[in-house]
């Protein structure tokens, strides 16, 4: 269903359903295998990691219910059973900008082109899978942190401009929107991405 309404709503976007589809099953497989996402990227590409998190880590379209044996659990504590009633399944999502003290002290300290790298070295673990946002698919932070995940075992992903770049030849899997000014290019890495989390949790959690 969501697949129809994305290629319905931005036609342009067909280009993509392969590299679409298998950044979906990349998020899927790191969810099912245990491993957390991690996202990173600068400026409007910033902002659409914490977007990307707070779709993932919460319901989006789905109420997510928690399953019976974690109510059961909560059951035995004092005000559990309303708790468990409210939470929702989440999926495991870091939005690495939000590491403010973090990134400000290692941008200080040692080099403000390795704070996502940095950053993706002390939390990322083989199972995760690193997304790096990059309208150029350029950006020197974005790029060391796809790196130093591929050194680490750790998939990647990039959503990038329809420019080959640094992230698209050292990716896993990168979505290359067909778009190259900047603003085009982050409006349709937002349709991208509200598919992907709208699809997987769909798959996860629907009914």
């Amino acid at each position: 269903m969501y697949k129809n309404e994305l290629y319905e709503r931005y036609p342009a976007l067909k280009a993509c359903e392969a590299d679409i589809d298998t950044a979906l099953s990349l998020m899927l497989e790191t969810y099912r295998a245990g491993g957390k996402i991690l996202l990173c990227g600068n400026g409007g590409s910033c902002a659409d990691c914490g977007h990307i998190a707070g779709e993932l880590m919460k319901g989006f379209l789905l109420s997510r219910p928690v399953p019976e044996e974690t109510r059961t659990a909560f059951a035995e504590f004092p005000d559990g059973e309303a708790i468990a009633k409210k939470l929702q399944r989440g999926i495991p999502a870091i939005s690495l900008p939000s590491q403010a003290e973090v990134l400000s002290a290692y941008a200080n300290d040692v080099d403000p082109e390795l704070v996502y790298a940095q950053l993706v070295y002390a939390c990322g673990r083989p199972g995760d899978l690193l997304i790096g946002i990059s309208t150029s698919g350029n950006s020197k932070n974005v790029v060391a942190a796809a790196l130093t995940a591929k050194a680490l075992g750790i998939r990647t992903l990039a959503l990038t401009g329809e420019k080959e770049s640094k992230l698209s030849g050292l990716c896993d899997c990168t979505v290359r929107v067909p778009e190259t000014e900047t603003f085009k290019i982050q409006e349709l890495h937002l349709p991208v991405y509200h598919h992907l989390c709208a699809a997987m949790e769909d798959i996860l959690f629907g009914e």
